[in-house]
């Protein structure tokens, strides 16, 4: 499991075997602008002052291309959060955006490479799907709701005139999306009579263990869930409720540990924040704190330098009061 992974396929085919699972996940486009300008604080780095900054920005997209790219300098990459972001997520190059073949040719690649791509706004048929898909069980595809952040425009709904601005703009992410909300319910018509009742059934149960570890007290008795035609019977316990209730940061702390060998790598969204400030951008946490580490080094010798000097010219004048 990779998180806020960009997919390498000739990296990860010469890691992992042939039979190798790919899964993913993507939104609806304006959805994810709206997500997206909240969490790697696009009005800061494209210099929106705006009650809605998604409005503002739709009103034309272009205006704001310099500012909305956002170079890695330590790895020579460019990527757009407010264009293809989900495309570049998925391997495809910032710099291919107009390139409509292209995008085409890559996006047929991708449906071959994945065995599912799940969509977030269709999160629990999705879930289903994958979990026969993979032959899992229902407690292996149970959720909670995590990060769900609260922000002005969160439920700014754009005009067809910005929506189609946005299609123009981000046309491949677009693409993208339509590619696999055709193919996600392709596969589920082909799934049989009873999948819609599997979904029903999954969706009573999830929300009945997500009530349960939200409200669960300490030393509390398990809860039972009853068999189905789609599933055996299973217990919640603390620990199942820990897990379920962890973000994958969390769960993944232990495997990077031992990978990273202490080497915490940088989020996108660290490095956002240091394009905004002037700063360079580091693939390690330990080098972003290096720099900030000398930077304020440098600061601090500057203003020793400054106080000395003003010592100095006060000195100077005293002597020449005084003669």
């Amino acid at each position: 499991m990779w998180n806020h992974f960009t997919y390498n396929k000739t990296w990860l085919r010469s890691r992992f075997p042939a039979d190798t699972a790919y899964i993913s996940i993507i939104r609806e486009p304006s959805n994810q602008l709206r997500s997206a300008t909240n969490y790697y604080y696009l009005p800061q780095l494209m210099k929106i002052k705006s009650k809605n900054p998604v409005k503002t920005f739709l009103e034309n997209p272009w205006k704001y291309k310099k500012l909305s790219e956002a170079h890695f300098a330590y790895c020579n990459v460019t990527w757009d959060p407010s264009r293809n972001f989900m495309s570049f997520d998925l391997g495809y190059p910032a710099e291919g955006a107009e390139d409509k073949e292209r995008a085409q040719k890559y996006i047929r690649e991708l449906e071959t490479d994945f065995t599912l791509v799940l969509l977030l706004d269709y999160l629990d048929e999705s879930l289903v799907l994958l979990g026969r898909l993979m032959c899992w069980e229902l407690q292996d595809i149970l959720y909670v709701h995590k990060n769900n952040r609260h922000y002005s425009y969160k439920t700014y709904v754009p005009s067809q005139k910005e929506l189609a601005k946005l299609r123009r703009w981000k046309a491949v992410d677009y693409l993208l999306f339509d590619t696999f909300n055709a193919s996600l319910w392709r596969k589920i018509a082909a799934q049989g009579k009873d999948f819609f009742d599997e979904v029903k059934h999954f969706k009573e149960v999830n929300t009945q263990v997500s009530t349960y570890c939200s409200e669960r007290k300490k030393g509390e008795q398990n809860l039972t869930v009853a068999a189905s035609k789609w599933s055996s019977q299973f217990e919640v316990d603390a620990e199942f409720c820990r897990i379920i209730q962890s973000v994958v940061r969390e769960l993944l702390q232990p495997v990077q540990k031992g990978h990273e060998r202490g080497r915490k790598l940088l989020s996108e969204k660290v490095n956002i924040k240091a394009l905004i400030n002037g700063q360079p951008t580091f693939k390690y946490m330990t080098e972003r704190e290096n720099y900030l580490h000398m930077a304020k080094s440098s600061r601090k010798t500057k203003s020793e330098g400054k106080i000395i000097k003003k010592k100095q010219n006060i000195n100077e004048d005293t002597k020449k009061g005084g003669g």
